[in-house]
């Protein structure tokens, strides 16, 4: 006899954030595939827990909250005068379970081998993954299709008058950056966990095909777009955090050198690859085995110089984005220095304070947001002339830091001021 397949409600999970959140059958299905159960290996923030001890948390927890705030907002968008039917809401609540599969070893540190050897990132992976490995047959037996949501996954369905489907996953203010604001901040200790994203959510509906953000909520977008600049500045980009994640960089791509792991042959060997497997390749293979033994001992490399601006700056742009113009300078400030070219490390972790991606067609910068009228008409405003403090965000955050080990900090300091003259932020803390 065929046991008949069950639906509706499985069970719960208990969530720090959120409380419980509860799990279909359908969901537990995807849940409990490799690609998923993968994401508990992977740290959300790798080499935070360096400067944040409890900051150890992973993609898996990271992708539940994700889930389960793409099924807040879809709920409340089809209680509106949204055409959003059952099959769309769950699409979009597996293609946000699913949006974090393509992460590599060490999360974002892994990437940078991505984009250096490969020119993809994350988001290409989990495209990837969702197509070729085991979640294709699984998402299919669901009746939903495995292709739509690998682009729905990372923002890239692009049905017509449907944008706003990509948007839930991959905007502005998105269920995505939701989630993470909240729990980085949470488990890191930060001041940012009550910021009160449920008010965005209930409030959001759509213009013109696009998410918007009701004009009531003014005061809740502008907290969250402050406090995710602020998580930048002291989480994501605090200077030992950065320290440890170019440590792991170093050492992947020295090991790379003599493993060759970034050469993927299928989905699977690609899958074989989190946190705790790299480690011990890392620290196994004689190339790398250095650094790794440095991390063991909190051994880090130190900050001799660091500038920071809020203005455009090409100069940055120009290290950003050309690799061989940051070895030069690498190059310049080792000889001046009298050490070897390998002691020196240029580092520059910098993004536009409110990044933006989801409409080429407004000004960046520029989330869209709308007023309602007696007549319950959505009548678009222009975030920049409702909001002082969003036009003084307008710009960007640059970090620049050179980075050495501490017996050649001072010297590295001097050479670097005459390469790239004295920095005018705040002097470097010991």
């Amino acid at each position: 006899m065929v046991q008949k397949e069950k639906k509706g409600k499985w069970s719960f999970i208990k969530d720090p954030i959120f409380g419980y959140i509860n799990i279909s059958y359908d969901e537990k299905k995807i849940i409990d595939t490799e690609p998923v159960q993968r994401l508990r290996r992977i740290r959300q923030l790798a080499g935070s827990e360096y400067v944040y001890p409890a900051g150890v948390h992973t993609r898996f927890e990271h992708s539940l909250g994700t889930m389960y705030l793409a099924e807040q907002l879809t709920n409340s968008l089809a209680q509106k005068e949204v055409e959003i039917n059952p099959e769309e809401i769950d699409m979009v609540k597996i293609a946000s379970l699913l949006h974090d599969v393509g992460h590599g070893a060490f999360s974002h540190v892994f990437e940078a081998l991505l984009i250096r050897h490969l020119e993809k990132t994350h988001e290409d992976f989990t495209s990837w993954i969702i197509r070729e490995s085991v979640l294709r047959d699984e998402i299919n037996a669901l009746g939903l299709d495995a292709d739509k949501i690998s682009k729905l996954a990372v923002g890239k369905l692009g049905e017509k008058q449907r944008l706003f489907l990509d948007q839930i996953i991959v905007s502005a203010v998105d269920v995505d950056k939701c989630d993470y604001c909240i729990r980085d901040s949470y488990h890191t200790g930060g001041d940012f966990d009550s910021i009160d994203i449920f008010r965005l959510i209930y409030t959001m509906d759509i213009l013109d095909e696009n998410l918007a953000v009701n004009l009531n909520s003014i005061s809740t977008l502008e907290t969250f777009l402050i406090a995710r600049l602020e998580l930048f500045k002291t989480i994501y980009f605090h200077k030992a955090s950065r320290a440890a994640q170019i440590m792991l960089e170093t050492a992947m791509e020295k090991a790379n050198e003599e493993l060759g792991f970034i050469n993927f042959k299928s989905v699977n060997d690609y899958l074989e690859l989190d946190d705790y497997t790299m480690w011990t390749m890392l620290d196994q293979c004689n190339a790398s085995k250095e650094i790794i033994k440095a991390l063991k001992k909190r051994e880090l490399l130190k900050v001799a110089y660091e500038r920071i601006s809020f203005a455009k700056d090409e100069a940055f742009s120009t290290i950003i984005t050309k690799d061989k113009v940051r070895q030069q300078i690498e190059e310049e400030i080792a000889e001046k220095a009298g050490i070897e070219r390998e002691k020196v490390y240029i580092d520059v972790p910098t993004l536009p304070s409110v990044p933006y991606h989801h409409s080429i067609t407004l000004e960046p910068m520029e989330i869209p947001i709308f007023r309602v009228t007696r007549k319950k008409e959505k009548i678009p405003c222009n975030l920049s002339e409702v909001s002082n403090i969003v036009q003084l965000m307008k710009g960007f955050l640059n970090i620049m830091r050179v980075y050495t080990d501490k017996d050649n900090r001072e010297a590295v300091a001097k050479a670097t001021e005459k390469v790239l003259g004295v920095p005018y932020s705040a002097k470097i803390s010991y």
